[in-house]
């Protein structure tokens, strides 16, 4: 079995886990590339009579016989990682250092149940629908994807933005706001549900529109088929806008144009039969929680 280990940036509590993990896979006859950052920071070795670990800087140092990548973070790390694999459907495991942890949902008390399930393979493998972006100019490098979301956004205290928005070419809608977020399925409990977007199943095959402080109160989110291509023209008393892909921005000219659409490859996550989207919403969410009980 081959693993790969990423993290980008290990405090002494993750340093220790991570010395917990690398104990948990030397029980077991496992490869380990570990990401070369991590390698030049910290002294991690394998036990005597393993084989050493292997370092990775991109995944082009890794190949289709990688068995599963841990992620040691929060959310973020998991976004990371995924621009890190790309389309090499390496699966993804997180282990949660964060808050929320709805994309790394292993507790890191949990590492020899979850090493145990990764070598006896006793795990369930989710794929989770990505967001391409195209645009007329060069943004985002080699990785124009998102798991999460797209977001349009007005810079700074500028005023607020006017972006047209097309569905399938036909005209959708005029947002006067201060931005405009495509969530995909996954990326639904993210910045969408903070501007009180829907919570959309990761299986449901919607993108869902959602404005960012809009000024008509009227305008709400909408949930499309993840078939459509959403495109976008951009107004305003600003010469440049930022876009968004989860984490990673870039600052733009207004006359871009970007439209977004499913990509043509998907992400997948290893997750552990306990753990099942409903129990990470009720846990994540603390639904039906009464402190009075």
């Amino acid at each position: 079995m081959k693993i790969a280990i990423y993290s980008r940036g290990v405090d002494l509590d993750q340093q220790q886990s991570l010395n917990a993990l690398l104990l948990e896979l030397n029980r077991y006859e496992v490869t380990i590339y570990v990401y070369a950052e991590l390698l030049q920071n910290f002294n991690l070795t394998t036990a005597p009579g393993k084989e050493p670990l292997i370092p990775f800087s991109s995944a082009l140092d890794l190949h289709n016989t990688i068995d599963c990548l841990i992620s040691l973070g929060g959310d973020g790390t998991v976004l990371d990682a995924v621009t890190l694999i790309g389309d090499t459907n390496i699966p993804i495991l997180g282990i949660n250092y964060g808050r929320l942890g709805f994309l790394a949902t292993i507790s890191k008390d949990e590492l020899s149940l979850m090493v145990d399930a990764l070598v006896n393979r006793t795990y369930i493998i989710e794929k989770r629908t990505l967001m391409h972006l195209d645009a007329n100019m060069p943004v985002f490098g080699d990785a124009p994807f998102a798991l999460n979301e797209f977001s349009i956004h007005k810079r700074d205290t500028s005023p607020m933005i006017k972006i047209h928005t097309y569905l399938n070419g036909e005209f959708l809608n005029s947002y006067w706001a201060d931005g405009l977020i495509v969530s995909t399925p996954t990326g639904s409990t993210g910045y969408n549900m903070s501007c009180n977007g829907p919570i959309l199943f990761p299986d449901s095959a919607s993108f869902v529109i959602t404005p960012v402080a809009p000024h008509n109160l009227n305008v709400r989110s909408i949930v499309v088929p993840d078939t459509s291509v959403i495109s976008f023209e951009i107004e305003g008393r600003i010469d440049e806008i930022i876009c968004a892909l989860d984490a990673r921005k870039e600052i733009v000219a207004k006359s871009i144009q970007l439209a977004v659409k499913k990509e043509n490859f998907l992400v997948h996550f290893i997750r552990l039969n306990e753990n099942s989207y409903l129990s990470t919403l009720r846990t994540k969410l603390t639904w039906g929680l009464d402190k009075r009980n």
